[in-house]
């Protein structure tokens, strides 16, 4: 048990999948693991505890943005053993060719701060997900036929922004999709040496203008879900 995370030791999974709403945590817990069973609610925070396929995962809650996910992941890592942590999450197309439902694989993040950018002062690092990771979503995103994505993303601090010029020149650098925590995640699994990744699915564009309604969400994500689990355990 810690802080904000009120699981008895054994009762996190060495896998944990990471939505950043306590409430999709509890959506894709209940579709897609066998006899799962809430071991956190602490502030809200959903997490649960069930096997997939005969292994066992945690499909925990992280937050909206880099400061909420860097709590959780550090406890999830530090205290409870996470080994593989995996992002999914929706993201907000950068590119004409990157469509409504397509999932995107975050092979690197960008960004202008995250809540580790005072260890590494002037330098600035570039957080990347596991190749190993980013290889077996890729295959198992291909078998199911889905349109998939790979390449860099960017993740913001700020939900309503107001830098078009940033927008700009990331679109014109080929940046895939907007979103908030993948950055953090990735910097956070480089530290302890974790595999970590983000399964992303475009919930709206920001050149067209289009989106998903709310209620379409959630059917909509259930490849990115089990793209993630088929990369975990492949």
């Amino acid at each position: 048990m810690t802080v904000h995370i009120g699981a008895k030791p054994g009762e996190i999974a060495e896998t944990v999948l990471m939505p950043g709403d306590p409430l999709r945590a509890k959506w894709a817990a209940e579709r897609f693991l066998e006899n799962p069973v809430c071991v956190n609610e602490v502030r809200g925070m959903l997490g649960f505890t069930g096997t997939w396929k005969g292994n066992r995962v945690t499909i925990h809650g992280s937050g909206m943005g880099m400061p909420s996910l860097s709590i959780y992941a550090n406890e999830l890592i530090r205290d409870f053993g996470a080994q593989t942590l995996i992002r999914i999450g929706s993201a907000g197309a950068m590119q004409e060719s990157v469509k409504i439902r397509d999932v995107v694989l975050a092979m690197t993040s960008s960004t202008m701060s995250t809540p580790s950018r005072g260890i590494f002062r002037d330098l600035s690092f570039a957080p990347c997900a596991d190749y190993g990771l980013l290889q077996a979503a890729y295959k198992a995103a291909q078998s199911k036929g889905s349109a998939i994505h790979v390449g860099g993303i960017y993740s913001s601090d700020v939900f309503y922004d107001e830098r078009p010029d940033l927008t700009e020149q990331m679109t014109r650098h080929g940046i895939l999709a907007v979103e908030m925590e993948a950055a953090e995640l990735y910097t956070l699994a480089a530290r302890y040496g974790r595999r970590a990744l983000a399964v992303l699915t475009i919930s709206d564009h920001l050149i067209t203008g289009e989106a998903l309604p709310s209620e379409d969400r959630q059917s909509s994500f259930a490849d990115m879900v089990e793209i993630a689990l088929e990369a975990a355990f492949t």
